[in-house]
């Protein structure tokens, strides 16, 4: 499942017109579109039929491949795929990245190898280096040098090497400079009125609120009671933490609970165990109750859970 997830995240990236891992796969993207635009790709005159051989070995479709080949253009045998391929199926990520043409063309011996090698001896497992690709697609074929100035700033951040949230740190840190992430930090501190440990402590247990976008950390912002439990800046506000907080409230106005429910458990319970024990049981006094819940889960605010 793991590297279906993987193969479809990055062919995703390369086929999109939009992307959010900067210029490079933007700039791919118009040239794959002037090359679909222009007809089928010339034979590769070194006798390499790049197109042919991502629809064999990499399981593109034909209009997949020849937008793709573009780019591998320049291959004058699979060789370097190849060993590529060979590669990540030796540290079991056989499959992974095959369908992104960054990878297939990169250098094994300066690029893959040695990062791979680090993100292992900074304590990564193979899954979490999968894992890492589906998020950060360039991680394995940046210079080594770059990866090592992430993993330093995930340390800085708290974050050390090994640890269950390194990943996710790292994850979060990738590619950006040290001016917007000292620039999140400043915002973090000011919109929840955090000091410099209290910042600390959100980083380590939820560093991807470095991704967080101004206008998402403001709106949590004025749920007070996350300021002071970072996880809850994990869930969405507008599908998970509201609607979660509107049943609560509705069953405690209504006298309907029969335990005292803490929002940050109502709130961190995976929803099969929430709708079980927040829902189901009110099927008979609240009968309305599952439908205003999935209602309010889309965003819309149904007239029993408007309250003051």
């Amino acid at each position: 499942m793991l590297r279906l997830r993987l193969r479809e995240c990055v062919v995703s990236r390369l086929l999109s017109p939009s992307s959010t891992y900067g210029p490079a796969i933007s700039s791919l993207h118009r040239l794959l579109s002037a090359s679909a635009a222009a007809g089928p790709i010339s034979p590769n005159p070194g006798g390499f039929a790049v197109e042919d051989y991502l629809i064999d070995t990499c399981g593109l479709t034909r209009p997949q491949a020849l937008k793709a080949s573009t780019k591998l253009s320049h291959l004058k045998s699979p060789a370097n795929p190849d060993a590529v391929l060979a590669f990540l199926a030796g540290v079991g990520l056989s499959g992974a990245d095959k369908r992104s043409s960054h990878l297939l063309s990169s250098d094994l011996d300066k690029l893959v190898k040695p990062n791979v090698a680090f993100l292992r001896e900074c304590g990564l497992g193979d899954c979490d280096i999968a894992k890492l690709c589906i998020a950060v697609p360039r991680m394995l074929i940046t210079n080594p040098e770059r990866v090592r100035a992430m993993v330093a700033c995930a340390e800085r951040l708290g974050v050390p090497r090994g640890s269950g949230m390194f990943r996710r740190a790292l994850q979060a840190v990738a590619f950006l400079t040290e001016e917007k992430i000292a620039a999140k930090v400043d915002y973090l501190k000011n919109t929840f009125r955090w000091s410099d440990a209290q910042v600390r402590v959100a980083v380590c247990g939820a560093p991807f609120v470095l991704r967080k976008s101004k206008e998402s950390l403001k709106r949590r912002s004025e749920f007070g009671y996350i300021a002071h439990r970072p996880v809850f800046l994990y869930y969405s506000l507008e599908g998970r933490i509201k609607p979660r907080c509107y049943v609560l409230k509705f069953l405690k106005e209504n006298r309907l609970l029969d335990r005292d429910w803490s929002f940050y458990t109502a709130v961190t319970r995976p929803e099969k165990y929430f709708i079980k024990k927040c829902i189901c049981p009110y099927k008979e006094s609240a009968p309305h109750l599952a439908e205003d819940y999935a209602a309010a889960c889309r965003g819309e605010m149904p007239s029993n859970f408007r309250f003051t």
